[in-house]
């Protein structure tokens, strides 16, 4: 019977299961908790329901297991008792695809991999052998997607289409290895993406929406123009990731659809350092919703829902003031905008901002880059301390 065991050894937990009449034990890095161990549970409770459909990849669920070269050759000595392999329609490789590959993904990406999935590709393709697929027929495609609207009359966007793209190329390129044919993917390149505008606010443009907006929604703007969070960042902001006494904001977790997960990317765990301003809007909201979980709630205790704050607050907002309406996003653009302003070190910003590296500082922001010295903090808190001067002397 297929368990969660631990080595007494090193403690750390290993699968014990049973594959092709082989018992299998695969050891893993995790230390027996409760925790890991029903983490463990859901991907043993999967490998299980794969073997009994007989779509369990070993190697890709154990790409560095000392087994994958025996049920290889399993694989190769029942192929040739039953005669030759029979390659698949797209639609049934496919859904196979989706179940092995869907547990390295968060909830949001696999939500839209299943629609563009099932709502796309396999109603296009699905009858198809999947090696009869040509390039032809893959252009085809996206030529037929270019001519796309939605309900709002707008066509698909090139980065949208190229998501499509890039999710029928991963199919075909793992089929291909699988079935030994060559993928008809080789040699289409994604449509070229317009480079996205910048359209940060003005110091005066920022006074102006901090003096006149609902008052308990202060501190909320102050932090998002001053720290250049992303949305599901600062949505998603708990109380116990606040370091008042260093100035401190540790972003460990993201909000997506309701569900708090891991940030973006490992890149985008980070801590941002406080300005003034940032330092006395989370001491104001500690006096309001320091006895909750989240720094920003709704008024039934819950984190804050974007679309919301959106749609009632800021859009009304920047209406009622005369301000051109730009989404919310960007805030995080004006933060870039105003330390680049202020002169601090590209690589300080980038640390800030939660990116890889200075590349995309430079690529996006390039027209905001000035002589740049300082690296770090100092200047920027001294810009965003002059910025909030026209607040509270409005």
């Amino acid at each position: 019977m297929a368990s969660i065991n631990v080595r007494k050894e090193t403690g750390k937990l290993y699968f014990d299961f049973k594959f092709r009449n082989q018992r299998c034990r695969e050891q893993t890095t995790l230390k027996d908790t409760a925790v890991n161990r029903k983490k463990l549970e859901k991907v043993l409770e999967r490998i299980q329901a794969e073997i009994m459909l007989g779509s369990f990849d070993y190697a890709r669920t154990f790409p560095n297991s000392r087994l994958i070269k025996k049920f290889e050759e399993i694989e190769r000595k029942t192929l040739i008792a039953n005669g030759a392999t029979e390659i698949p329609s797209f639609e049934k490789y496919a859904n196979i695809w989706f179940e092995q590959t869907k547990v390295q993904w968060r909830d949001s990406y696999t939500d839209t991999v299943h629609y563009i999935l099932f709502k796309r590709l396999i109603p296009q393709f699905g009858d198809v052998k999947i090696s009869n697929i040509k390039k032809m027929d893959l252009l085809e495609f996206r030529a037929g997607l270019a001519k796309v609207t939605k309900k709002n009359g707008i066509g698909l966007s090139p980065s949208h289409i190229n998501r499509h793209m890039k999710i029928m190329r991963m199919i075909l390129i793992e089929a291909s290895d699988n079935y030994e044919f060559t993928s008809p993917y080789r040699g289409i390149k994604p449509l070229k993406v317009p480079k996205s505008d910048i359209q940060p606010f003005t110091p005066e443009e920022i006074n102006l929406i901090l003096n006149n907006v609902r008052d308990d929604f202060v501190p909320y703007f102050t932090i998002r123009f001053f720290t250049g969070m992303r949305t599901g960042e600062i949505d998603g902001l708990k109380w116990k990731h606040i370091d008042l006494d260093n100035r401190r904001i540790q972003i460990r977790e993201t909000i997506v659809k309701g569900e708090v997960s891991y940030t973006k990317n490992d890149f985008s765990q980070r801590d941002i350092q406080m300005s003034e301003p940032v330092y006395q809007a989370f001491i104001q909201m500690k006096s309001s919703t320091g006895d909750q979980e989240f720094v920003f709630v709704n008024k039934n205790g819950n984190p804050l829902e974007h679309n919301a704050v959106t749609k009632r607050v800021w859009y009304p907002l920047l209406d009622s003031l005369g301000i051109r309406r730009r989404n919310p996003y960007q805030m995080r653009h004006t933060a870039a905008t105003l330390w680049l302003a202020s002169g601090e070190s590209p690589e300080w910003i980038a640390n800030q901002m939660g990116h890889a590296n200075t590349e995309m500082l430079f690529r996006v922001y390039s027209r905001y880059v000035p002589n740049l010295t300082r690296q770090d903090g100092s200047a920027a808190d001294k810009m965003l301390s002059n910025v909030m001067e026209g607040t509270t002397n409005a």
